[in-house]
């Protein structure tokens, strides 16, 4: 545990990232705190790769699990529970990271630091000047400003980015019950987290030109699939609000009752 007694660990769902998923996941060890290793455990999550995303993560040093069902959530959703299902392995933060080389590795300390300082859920904004000129498509700020936008007006909470490069309190994480198998999982995420009252940050981060082509922003398909199931999920959590913060209330109790 090489951050302040702190056990991270990093899932990356990948699809088809032959080309970054083994450079992504080489920086990400590599990275040091206090002369050791930054980060406890990766997992990467083939999500129905046909090229040799699975040989490459693998020699590289990470966990690598399938999940064959197409859909960033069910990629994410497997690997959470492949971690539930590992008690010695059970960490304290989990992060999230595209599996294209979009981030900088190094960032990841920040958010670390950040989510140590008592946050809830940290995520890294891509919209300030280290975005690199085409590392975002026109369509993809459009619709990250327009669902920032609906959030900031529903919920009055200060979003400027559905990132994807974030970080979460393991526990906090949990009790949020994360459904969504799509398009949808980020704001489930975030959207979760202001309706629960955690502490949410973000941090500007450099986004870089993703090596590879974008299964969602690429094409005409993905990019419908992916405002349909964001702006979709957004009014779900809307209706659904009353019911899923009792649900937090319950669980809250139950774990007060069983620390007495």
């Amino acid at each position: 545990m090489a951050f302040k007694n702190r056990r991270v660990a990093v899932v990356i769902p990948a699809h088809n990232e032959e080309l970054s998923i083994g450079l992504v996941v080489n920086e990400l060890r590599s990275l040091q705190e206090e002369g050791e290793r930054l980060i406890d455990e990766i997992i990467v999550c083939d999500n129905g790769s046909t090229d040799n995303t699975y040989k490459f993560a693998k020699a590289a040093g990470a966990k690598v699990i399938h999940e064959f069902r197409l859909g960033y959530g069910f990629a994410c959703r497997r690997a959470l529970n492949m971690i539930r299902k590992r008690p010695a392995l059970k960490p304290d933060y989990v992060l999230f990271v595209d599996g294209d080389h979009s981030v900088e590795a190094s960032e990841v300390r920040s958010l670390v630091q950040k989510l140590h300082q008592g946050h809830d859920l940290v995520v890294g904004s891509r919209e300030n000047e280290r975005l690199q000129r085409g590392a975002l498509s026109p369509h993809q700020r459009f619709g990250n400003l327009l669902a920032s936008r609906l959030i900031r007006a529903i919920w009055k909470q200060d979003i400027s980015d559905l990132g994807p490069f974030r970080g979460m309190r393991y526990p906090a994480l949990l009790a949020l019950d994360m459904q969504d198998r799509r398009y949808g999982w980020t704001v489930e995420m975030q959207v979760k987290a202001i309706q629960a009252g955690y502490r949410y940050a973000e941090l500007p981060v450099t986004t870089l030109r993703r090596i590879g082509v974008s299964k969602i922003s690429g094409t005409v398909k993905g990019t419908i699939g992916a405002a349909t199931g964001i702006f979709g999920k957004v009014f779900q959590l809307y209706w659904q609000e009353a019911k899923f913060i009792e649900s937090i209330k319950r669980s809250q109790q139950v774990r007060r009752f069983n620390q007495s």
